[in-house]
């Protein structure tokens, strides 16, 4: 079993750094991304349908389009940071 030092410590603590950082940027592309997605039908239904019209209130059209961007984003944070974690472990071995 190899030694743990304070440089590959700090090696791997750098990487996990990168790793999060650019889960958190795919994170908000994706959330910027189904912002606009879910934002376009919500604000067109509630224009043109009458049902939409008398039951979506601001506060229900907001929490649509609020669940679709932390959706987007959580989920591609999540594989992006895992893809990132499965690339470095191959590295490694």
């Amino acid at each position: 079993m190899a030694s743990v030092t304070r440089s590959s410590m700090d090696q791997k603590l750098a990487m996990a750094k990168r790793c999060s950082h650019e889960g958190v940027v795919a994170g908000v592309k994706a959330a910027a991304v189904a912002t606009v997605a879910a934002a376009v039908p919500t604000l067109a239904s509630v224009r043109m349908l009458p049902w939409a019209k008398y039951n979506l209130n601001p506060t229900a059209q907001a929490l649509i389009i609020s669940t679709a961007a932390g959706l987007a984003f959580f989920v591609v944070a999540d594989k992006s940071v895992l893809a990132q974690a499965r690339k470095n472990s191959f590295k490694e071995a």
